[in-house]
């Protein structure tokens, strides 16, 4: 018989360099993505804005504009993070740019 030195891959994380790192630009960043539900229904998530921000007001404004329904979710790990129903990517984009919340550059958004 033949011995074979097999080495089996570990779970690889992508994101995990950049939560270390302390590059510029890695955490100030605004990221807005698509979680698909069933069929045609999908999320919109809102995460890294500003911990000083009152993310209910957001919340409320965002909804009030776009005519959705949504809810903050408190993550221990990610922090406070918005959900809107549909996909809201570029409409939310548009707002928090023209609402003078993050700037254009600092946005970036997710998904298909």
């Amino acid at each position: 018989m033949v011995e074979v030195d097999l080495q089996l891959p570990t779970a690889f994380d992508p994101f995990a360099e950049a939560k270390d790192s302390d590059a510029p630009g890695s955490k100030d960043y605004v990221h807005i993505r698509i979680q698909q539900r069933n069929g045609k229904k999908s999320l919109t998530t809102v995460q890294g804005l500003r911990k000083d921000y009152s993310y209910l007001k957001i919340l409320k404004d965002l909804k009030k504009e776009f005519c959705c329904n949504g809810n903050v979710i408190d993550d221990k790990d990610l922090g406070k993070i918005i959900q809107l129903q549909g996909d809201q990517r570029k409409n939310v984009s548009h707002f928090l740019v023209q609402a003078g919340l993050v700037k254009k550059d600092h946005i970036k958004i997710h998904g298909f």
